[in-house]
């Protein structure tokens, strides 16, 4: 493992965890210039193909996703371990399935489901784009089920 500080080719392995998503988390430390960092390992799977809405495949990107997440997610308080954690999940969720291709629809259906339980606000703006909202009342049909279960003030 390349130093990506001083970029020697030594290291060693101070610590080794798993980590929830399916991955090694490992601490090691420079023998040149003895810096400290962490690296994450994870399993190569055999790659799946994502069906994109006008048919093309295109390989599998789990930064899409975050990316999705961090643009709904923009200003609440919701950390970056919180998104970290739905991605995760999101990608076991995929990996699960055991399909090597599956349509976008379907991911955009697990982040919706999980943004749903996170955090209302970044809930209704991912549904905004992701259901492709024409007018207000395809927003307030979507919302109706959250208003009506909320307490009156």
């Amino acid at each position: 493992m390349r130093c990506p500080f001083c970029k020697h080719e030594e290291t060693k392995v101070i610590d080794s965890r798993n980590s929830q998503d399916y991955s090694i988390r490992r601490r090691r430390e420079c023998l040149e210039c003895t810096r400290r960092f962490t690296t994450y390992e994870r399993i190569e799977e055999s790659p799946i193909k994502v069906i994109k809405k006008d048919g093309t495949r295109v390989p599998f990107d789990r930064n899409r996703i975050r990316s999705g997440i961090e643009k709904a997610c923009y200003k609440r308080p919701i950390s970056n371990e919180q998104i970290d954690q739905l991605v995760a999940g999101v990608e076991a969720s995929i990996y699960e399935e055991g399909l090597r291709e599956l349509p976008s629809r379907q991911i955009g259906e697990l982040v919706f489901n999980a943004l749903r339980d996170l955090d209302k606000v970044a809930f209704v703006r991912f549904a905004s784009v992701y259901r492709e909202f024409t007018d207000v009342n395809d927003f307030v049909d979507e919302l109706q089920p959250m208003l009506d279960g909320r307490p009156r003030t």
